[in-house]
């Protein structure tokens, strides 16, 4: 099972398991990870589930699709290179665990 470790903004970590296919928005709030705001549901119509993918992780993740590239210009909080739509991560055996940064505001 893949495990996804969310760092909220002030270093703590929550390490969760994720099931196969859940993505890493609707993984965060089955286990209640407040931070995650999720306003639309994961429909790609919100930023409000805004992520930072740890670098480590960065390449082994498809590219954001245009969609997410544009909504990602909606964040509440800076945009980096690392920055990622959580609903449009999905959790995959072949990805492994995973490691994503809270920003810490959504909206």
């Amino acid at each position: 099972m893949t495990k996804i470790t969310f760092v909220r903004p002030g270093g703590e970590r929550e390490i969760v398991n994720a099931e196969p296919g859940h993505s890493v928005m609707a993984t965060a709030v089955d286990n209640g990870i407040d931070e995650i705001v999720a306003e639309c549901g994961g429909c790609l119509a919100c930023a409000t589930c805004h992520v930072y993918v740890d670098e480590a992780d960065l390449d082994r993740l498809p590219p954001p699709s245009a969609a997410e590239d544009a909504m990602l210009e909606a964040t509440a909080a800076p945009r980096t290179p690392c920055s990622r739509l959580s609903c449009q991560l999905k959790t995959t055996p072949e990805l492994g665990d995973l490691t994503v940064h809270l920003p810490s505001e959504q909206y």
